[in-house]
């Protein structure tokens, strides 16, 4: 469906999760939004919504071929000042999944049609109310699980990410309204163009375009954490290590090696960034079909991830099976902090011999006292953040939020390095002219001031119905 066609009709949805709940929102958007719901919510004043003016609320009664079917609160919205840009009431019921579903049919019949996913967001972008990067920002507030992502993705709604190109687009815009101004009327006192200055400005563009991209791979981590695998020979820690991260029992932990055969995956969030964890089989040779499939699967996952926890026993001297973990490791570019593990034992070995390969190295006692492990993963998180370059990382920056953006941001950068050559090679204005006439249009579609339908449907397609 076109954007033009997705304009003009009436759309409704649930808003609020698929779930049993204090209170559900049923959300109707268009121009027959406030008539729509005149049909069936009764306001116990005798007052129609329709005299409602926006920004104002009605006690009333929902009703259902004359009877009524709930209790609830009508919110009504007037175009322009509303979410979508268009006319809503939102209709406040009791949350039980029959009477929300029954509240949302009632809209159905009265003249609304069910809403796609993402369809209130993508009217807001529509109508002028959000910019394509904010509208996406949406998407990445919802789902955001950590204190780091959600203020990246609110700074990106705040418009920060539009903001910072808006500055790069208006002052390439300058630029080629002068360079046009200067070809076109050439008999008209138009001020010369000074190859140097024009250089200067258009590399000034390009450095700001090259720092968001080089930005974009931790704003990537921030905001859906990291894959990350414990590895480690069997009974060194692994699974205790597991379950402390997640803070419950995920692995089962015993004193017979080979415990563990299969992934036991767990998402966990680790103050500075959210890891993706695999607990997996520990690394030896092994006789056993069963577990040899596990430590297959174990090394696979190695070449996966993006970072790695690499668990050692200080208890006990460092055996062949370690070194065999220490060359898979050493042969791959990973990410790796190193634990070792059971301190509150008697170490028969120096933790140099570890952290001398792995400077980022973490001892601790997966299995001590409550005490010892906020300290231990206090100290984990402190290791990662130094590791993952995010130490010093402000989420509040204008970020690169998705690969659509940094696709656009990395097409505009490669033609404006076109520019700057075309200048530096001392080619015609003209030639430049159309070179950064192209790099603006890539910008445009970042931001959507120019943009097709078919990106608008990708940027859509993934939101929750309702949102």
């Amino acid at each position: 469906m076109s954007m033009q066609e997705l304009r003009g009709d009436t759309i409704a949805a649930v808003a609020t999760p698929n779930a049993v709940g204090g209170i559900s929102v049923v959300r109707i958007s268009g121009p027959d939004a406030i008539a729509v719901a005149d049909r069936f919510f009764q306001p116990v004043s005798g007052r129609k919504l329709a005299d409602h003016k926006g920004y104002t609320a009605a006690y009333g009664r929902i009703v259902r071929e004359g009877e009524a079917l709930d209790d609830g609160i009508a919110t009504v919205f007037r175009a322009p000042h509303s979410y979508t840009g268009e006319d809503v009431v939102e209709i406040s019921c009791h949350g039980g999944l029959l009477v929300t579903r029954e509240v949302l049919r009632a809209t159905l019949r009265h003249g609304a049609r069910l809403a796609g996913p993402g369809e209130f967001t993508r009217r807001a972008f529509l109508n002028g109310k959000l910019s394509l990067t904010q509208a996406e920002a949406v998407a990445d507030l919802i789902g955001a699980s950590s204190e780091q992502s959600l203020r990246a993705a609110r700074s990106a709604m705040d418009g920060a990410l539009y903001r910072k190109i808006k500055g790069i687009t208006d002052n390439l815009l300058g630029i080629s309204a002068h360079l046009a101004a200067y070809i076109d009327y050439p008999e008209e006192d138009v001020e010369d163009v000074e190859p140097d200055q024009l250089l200067k400005s258009c590399q000034q563009s390009l450095t700001d375009l090259e720092g968001l991209l080089r930005n974009f791979d931790r704003g990537r981590l921030m905001r859906e954490g990291v894959d990350t695998v414990i590895v480690g020979k069997p009974n060194v820690g692994k699974s205790t290590l597991m379950n402390l991260l997640s803070g419950c029992d995920r692995s089962i932990v015993t004193d017979i090696p080979g415990t563990t055969r299969d992934i036991v995956e767990e998402t966990v969030n680790l103050g500075d960034v959210v890891l993706r964890l695999a607990d997996t089989a520990g690394i030896r040779d092994t006789e056993n079909p069963v577990e040899r499939i596990g430590v297959d699967i174990a090394l696979g996952r190695l070449e996966k991830a993006g970072l790695a926890l690499a668990v050692f026993d200080l208890s006990e001297p460092l055996s062949a099976e370690d070194q065999r973990i220490l060359q898979e490791l050493s042969e791959r570019e990973l990410p790796v902090v190193a634990v070792l593990n059971k301190n509150d034992l008697s170490p028969v070995w120096n933790p140099e011999e570890i952290s001398s390969r792995f400077p980022h190295t973490v001892i601790l006692s997966a299995g001590g006292s409550e005490e010892d492990q906020q300290a231990a993963l206090a100290a984990l998180n402190r290791e990662i953040a130094q590791l993952l370059s995010l130490t010093d990382f402000d989420p509040g920056q204008a970020l690169l939020a998705n690969e659509r953006q940094r696709s656009c941001a990395e097409e505009a950068a490669g033609l404006l390095r076109e520019v700057c050559d075309t200048i530096q090679a001392g080619y015609t204005l003209d030639a430049v002219d159309v070179a950064l006439e192209s790099a603006l249009s890539v910008l445009f579609r970042l931001t959507g001031e120019k943009v097709s339908d078919r990106v608008v449907d990708e940027v859509f397609e993934k939101f929750c119905v309702g949102k």
